[in-house]
């Protein structure tokens, strides 16, 4: 309870004098001394633009991550259920040779009856196909029963073979879930870095022009607040869902109940009002209707900077048009005006569930 009656936290001010200087792949940050010979201090405006060049690489990594966090679950269930067919492929193959390897038993009395007993109780389905003809050599009424056996021992070996290819795709996708955080890590650590080079004021500059940041033609909101409006609709059960949720904390990848990333808290929304929205940002933008920005109602989700973050908007509050959004890491699911300036000078446009 504590996370959502907090303020949105400010970025601590750095005890020396940091010098950030823009590289080609981002930025470097060192501590310097700030007389004859330092490197000259970025002014605002360079901040604010490699602050935001910074988010926006976080905020896609993030989507990446959704969607290989996704692949991953569904890869994870589609294992479980091929490891369910295999177990049962095997008891039925297990069954199958050992009444067989009986029957061969009692038929023969010279060395075929060893050889074939010994082929069918190997376990080995891969031996048996490559031996379907002496496993044939059980003879008369039992020929139904030997092609059974073939039917089932190629089955099994079918099912492994997918076994395994599974297995590998999941250890596959690990490894990229993995890559993703590790390389948003990154970005959000440059970020930081770059934000607490800073002083306070300097900060409150930078933030104001950033994502999640503050606004002098509004008020913003991280504390529960309840809802305004009317309780009839899908999109009214959404909106009161994303109020109800004002002060949870962002973390990547979460959909609820208590944390949220940006298309997280979008999904689990509009899920509380019956409908399952696409995961990611990307997914949102391309499968669902696109409406006018002067068209926008309660519920509606807005696109930002490159479609890599989303918001929905909650309607209009005494004059102010204000929208819902989880922002980033270290922040909460904020009420913010519309028109805050990061917010308006990234619209993509807007899509209705």
């Amino acid at each position: 309870m504590a996370n959502r009656l907090a303020s949105r936290p400010r970025l601590r001010r750095a005890a020396v004098l940091v010098t950030v200087l823009a590289t080609a792949s981002g930025i470097a940050v060192y501590a310097g001394a700030s007389g004859a010979g330092a490197a000259p201090t970025p002014s605002i405006a360079q901040v604010q633009k490699e602050v935001n060049s910074l988010q926006g690489q976080v905020d896609k990594l993030g989507e990446q991550y959704d969607a290989a966090g996704q692949q991953l679950s569904a890869a994870r269930s589609k294992l479980a259920q091929v490891n369910t067919q295999a177990s049962q492929a095997q008891q039925r193959y297990t069954a199958a040779s050992s009444a067989l390897a009986s029957i061969a038993v009692a038929q023969y009395e010279d060395s075929n009856a060893t050889s074939i007993a010994g082929l069918l109780t190997s376990g080995n389905p891969n031996a048996v196909l490559g031996q379907a003809s002496l496993v044939l050599q059980v003879e008369g009424t039992h020929n139904q029963e030997a092609q059974n056996l073939l039917t089932m021992a190629g089955e099994l070996n079918s099912i492994r073979q997918q076994r395994q290819r599974t297995e590998s795709g999941v250890e596959q996708l690990t490894t990229q879930y993995k890559q993703q955080f590790t390389s948003m890590t990154k970005a959000y650590d440059q970020q930081k870095a770059l934000l607490d080079s800073l002083n306070a004021q300097q900060q409150a500059a930078v933030e104001a022009a950033t994502v999640g940041g503050s606004t002098t033609s509004g008020t913003v909101t991280t504390s529960p607040i309840s809802y305004p409006g009317p309780t009839g609709s899908q999109a009214d059960a959404a909106v009161a869902y994303a109020y109800a949720h004002i002060g949870d904390a962002y973390v990547w990848g979460a959909t609820g109940p208590t944390t949220f990333d940006c298309s997280g808290l979008m999904y689990a929304a509009w899920q509380a009002a019956g409908v399952t929205l696409p995961r990611t940002t990307e997914e949102e933008w391309a499968g669902l209707p696109h409406i006018p920005l002067s068209d926008l109602e309660p519920g509606d989700l807005i696109l930002y900077n490159g479609e890599s973050h989303v918001a929905m908007y909650v309607g209009v509050v005494n004059g102010t048009a204000y929208i819902i959004d989880a922002p980033h890491t270290g922040a909460y699911v904020e009420r913010i005006p519309m028109n805050t300036s990061w917010y308006a000078d990234s619209e993509d446009g807007a899509v209705r569930p």
